[in-house]
C-alpha cells in the first residue's frame, strides 16, 4: 500500500512538472528545460502508467502521444452556436460597420474596438470542467460539430489542466505553423503521397484522423480568442476576457490591438497587410470586435453572425502564370463554358491549375490567347479568375481561341438562344447534359440524396448503370458494391438515402427536374398552386401563366417540358418506384417580407452565391432583375460593383452591402 502511494505521488509530481514544461514551451514560447529532460520525465511517466493502469488519467501529459485508433467521431451540439462573421473588403466597409454599430447603440456612448489576426485554421470549442479539459469539438455547421477531443489532446499548446479549477468553454483556431507545413509536405513528397494544398487543409485533415498518433505528429498549434460563457465571470470587455484566458494558461495571440476609433483599426489592418509575411503562420484577414461586452449584448446577432464583429478580408492575392489551353464543358442546360488551363501556381495558399472564363465575350474583351502570360487571383480568395493579359510579354507564338460550332460532347450544332451571350447545345440526348442533370437532381436544394455526389454519379453514368433520374431508384446493392471506394456500409447508407428521398415534397422533385427558368422559388410556387404532379402536367402554358409569380417564359418552358414523351415515361417510372408526387407543405406563401419589391444584384458576393441570394429574395416574395431603373427598390452591391451601383446612386435607389442583405434576409 505504501509503495502504491509513493508511485501515485511520483506520477502526480511528473504530471505537474510536464504540464509546466508544456506551458512554458508551447504557450509562453520559453522552454525551461532541455528536450532530453522532458523526454526522460515523459518516458518515466509512460512506464509508471503502463505498470499501474489504475493511475491513468484523461488529463495526463501522456495523452499528447495519441491513444487507440477511433472508430469515428461523435456529433456534439454546441450550447451556444459558433456563428460565422460578416465580411469587409475595404476601408469603406469598415466605416459602414462602425456606422451600423453606433446606430445600434445610444448616441452618447463611446465605442472601442479589439482587433485580432484572423488565423487561417480550423475553429474549435474547448470545454473545461473544474480546470480539466473534458471535450473539444469542431465548429461543424455552427450548431453541431464533431467530438475530436482525443486529437486535440495531442496539441501541445492546449492545456489539459488550467491554472485554476475553472469551468469554462473557450473557442479558438487550431492551425499548422508554416515550418511544420513545409516539413509535412516534404515527408509526403518523399513517400510519393499527395501533398496538402495549404496549412489550413493540413490542420483540418490532421484533426480529423481517426488515429490520434497521426495528429500528434503534425505539430499543430492554437490561439484562443473567445469565452463562450463569459457573462458569468464578472468580465466587462473582450480584452479582459483575453487576459482572463491567459491567466488560466490558455494561449492567446499577443498581436491583438485595442483602439478607440475606426482610424486606429484601419491603421492596424494596414500594418498587418504589410507585415503578415513575417508571421510564422498564415492569416487571411483581421477580426474587429466591439470591446464592451454589454454593448455586444445590446447589438445582438443576425441568424448567422454577430452585429458587433466583422472580418476584414485581405485583398485577393494576384499571381502571374501561363494560360496553356482552354477546355469547354457542357452544363445541364446545354450552356457551353470555357475554362482556362494554367501552369500550376500557388494563390492564397492553394495550387491553382484552372480558372473560369465564363463565355466567349469575356475572352474577346480581355483579348485572351492560348500561351499568354496572365495575372490571376481568387475572387473573395475562393474562385480563381483571369484578371488580365500581359500583352507586353507576348512573343508572337500565342494562339487565338474561337468557340466551336458543335458541341464538344455530342457534336450537335451549337446555337445562341434569345440573344444570349453563351452558346448552347440543344440536343436533349447530349450525354453531358444528362450527366449534369443527374448531379443537379441529387443536390441539396433538389432531392438532397446524401452520399450521391458528383464522383459517384459520374461512375454510375460511365458504367451505364443510370441514364436518367428514374434509374437512380432502381439501383441495387450489386450495382453499387462494384464501384470504386464503395464498401458495404457506404452502399447501404446510399441506398437508404435514395429510399428516404422518395418522400420529399413535390417542390424538391420539380426543382430537381431541371426545367429551364425554374429555380427553387418557382418550383415552390408551382408545387403550392397545383399540389400534385398530375395537375401540373395537364396544365397549359396559359393556365400556368395566371400564377402571379410565374412569367410567360417560365410558363412556356414548364408546359413544353411536360409535353415531351420521354418526360412522361420517366415520371411514370418514378411513380412506379414510389417517388412522392404531391406537395406536402402548407399552401400558404412562405413569406411576403419582400413582396412587390424589385432587387438588382451587382458585384462579387462573398457570403452568397447569386443563385442562393436570388432564391432567398424570391422566397420572400421579391423579384430580382438584371438592370437598375426607377422601378428598382434595392440594389445589393458586392465587391467591385460598377455601373449598376453608379446608376443606383444616380436614381437614389436604396443600396445594401452584403452584411445588410444578410441581416434583412435572415
Amino acid at each position: 500500500m505504501a509503495e502504491e502511494k509513493e508511485v501515485a505521488a511520483r506520477v502526480e509530481e511528473l504530471r505537474e512538472r510536464l504540464h509546466r514544461y508544456n506551458y512554458h514551451y508551447h504557450v509562453l514560447d520559453d522552454p525551461i528545460v532541455p528536450d532530453a529532460n522532458y523526454d526522460e520525465d515523459m518516458r518515466e511517466l509512460v512506464n509508471l502508467e503502463e505498470n499501474h493502469p489504475s493511475l491513468k488519467s484523461d488529463d495526463s501529459p501522456t495523452m499528447r502521444i495519441g491513444g487507440e485508433v477511433l472508430s469515428g467521431f461523435q456529433k456534439v451540439r454546441h450550447d451556444r452556436p459558433m456563428l460565422s462573421l460578416g465580411n469587409a473588403f475595404n476601408e469603406q466597409d469598415l466605416w459602414d460597420f462602425d456606422r451600423r454599430v453606433r446606430q445600434g447603440l445610444s448616441a452618447e456612448e463611446a465605442v472601442t474596438y479589439n482587433c485580432e489576426l484572423k488565423i487561417d485554421g480550423l475553429a474549435v470549442a474547448l470545454t473545461y470542467e473544474n480546470g480539466r479539459f473534458v471535450r473539444g469539438a469542431t465548429r461543424g455547421d455552427g450548431q453541431i460539430g464533431e467530438d475530436i477531443t482525443t486529437n486535440l489532446k495531442t496539441v501541445g499548446s492546449i492545456p489539459l489542466r488550467l491554472n485554476e479549477p475553472a469551468s469554462v468553454e473557450v473557442r479558438g483556431e487550431v492551425f499548422m505553423p508554416e515550418r511544420s507545413f513545409r516539413r509535412l509536405n516534404e515527408e509526403k513528397e518523399k513517400r510519393g503521397e499527395a501533398l496538402f494544398a495549404n496549412p489550413r487543409n493540413a490542420a483540418a485533415g490532421s484533426l480529423r484522423q481517426l488515429d490520434p498518433k497521426i495528429a500528434a505528429g503534425r505539430n499543430l498549434d492554437i490561439f484562443l480568442y473567445a469565452i463562450a460563457n463569459d457573462r458569468g465571470k464578472g468580465l466587462a470587455s473582450h480584452h479582459e476576457a483575453l487576459n482572463y484566458m491567459q491567466g488560466l494558461g490558455l494561449k492567446v495571440n499577443p498581436q491583438n490591438g485595442h483602439y478607440d476609433s475606426m482610424d486606429g483599426v484601419i491603421h492596424y489592418v494596414n500594418q498587418w497587410l504589410d507585415e503578415r509575411e513575417q508571421l510564422a503562420y498564415e492569416i487571411d484577414g483581421i477580426v474587429v470586435k466591439v470591446d464592451n461586452l454589454r454593448q455586444q449584448d445590446e447589438l445582438g446577432f443576425t441568424a448567422k453572425s454577430p452585429r458587433w464583429a466583422i472580418a476584414y478580408k485581405f485583398p485577393a492575392e494576384e499571381k502571374m502564370t501561363t494560360l496553356t489551353g482552354i477546355e469547354l464543358s457542357v452544363g445541364r442546360t446545354g450552356a457551353i463554358t470555357p475554362t482556362a488551363h494554367l501552369e500550376p501556381v500557388t494563390v492564397a495558399g492553394t495550387t491553382v491549375k484552372r480558372a473560369s472564363l465564363h463565355n466567349e465575350e469575356l475572352i474577346r474583351e480581355k483579348d485572351i490567347k492560348i500561351g499568354d502570360q496572365v495575372i490571376i487571383k481568387k475572387a473573395g480568395d475562393i474562385i480563381p479568375e483571369v484578371v488580365r493579359v500581359l500583352e507586353d510579354a507576348r512573343t508572337g507564338d500565342e494562339e487565338d481561341f474561337s468557340m466551336p460550332s458543335v458541341c464538344p460532347e455530342c457534336e450537335s450544332e451549337l446555337v445562341h438562344l434569345e440573344d444570349e451571350v453563351i452558346l448552347r447545345c440543344i440536343n436533349p440526348k447530349c450525354p453531358a447534359q444528362k450527366r449534369e442533370g443527374l448531379i443537379h437532381f441529387v443536390s441539396r436544394n433538389a432531392m438532397n440524396i446524401d452520399g450521391l455526389g458528383e464522383r459517384v454519379i459520374i461512375q454510375l453514368f460511365d458504367h451505364e448503370l443510370i441514364a436518367d433520374i428514374a434509374d437512380l431508384y432502381r439501383l441495387k446493392y450489386e450495382d453499387l458494391i462494384e464501384l470504386d471506394r464503395m464498401g458495404d456500409k457506404s452502399v447501404n447508407n446510399l441506398l437508404s438515402a435514395i429510399e428516404t428521398s422518395k418522400g420529399n415534397s413535390l417542390e424538391h422533385l420539380l426543382f430537381g427536374l431541371g426545367i429551364r427558368f425554374i429555380g427553387v422559388k418557382a418550383a415552390d410556387t408551382l408545387a403550392r398552386h397545383y399540389e400534385s404532379m398530375e395537375a401540373l402536367q395537364s396544365a397549359s402554358a396559359e393556365d400556368i401563366q395566371t400564377i402571379p409569380e410565374i412569367g410567360e417564359k417560365m410558363a412556356e418552358a414548364v408546359a413544353q417540358y411536360f409535353q415531351q414523351p420521354e418526360v412522361t415515361e420517366m415520371l411514370t417510372r418514378l411513380r412506379e418506384s414510389g417517388v412522392n408526387m404531391s406537395f406536402q407543405g402548407s399552401t400558404e406563401a412562405a413569406s411576403d417580407k419582400f413582396r412587390e419589391k424589385t432587387f438588382v444584384l451587382t458585384g462579387k458576393l462573398e457570403r452568397w452565391s447569386r443563385n442562393d441570394l436570388k432564391a432567398r429574395i424570391e422566397a420572400g416574395g421579391g423579384n430580382v432583375t438584371s438592370s437598375v431603373s426607377k422601378n428598382t427598390d434595392v440594389v445589393i452591391a458586392g465587391e467591385d460593383a460598377g455601373s449598376k451601383l453608379d446608376k443606383a446612386r444616380e436614381l437614389d435607389v436604396e443600396i445594401w452591402d452584403e452584411q445588410r442583405a444578410s441581416e434583412e434576409i435572415e
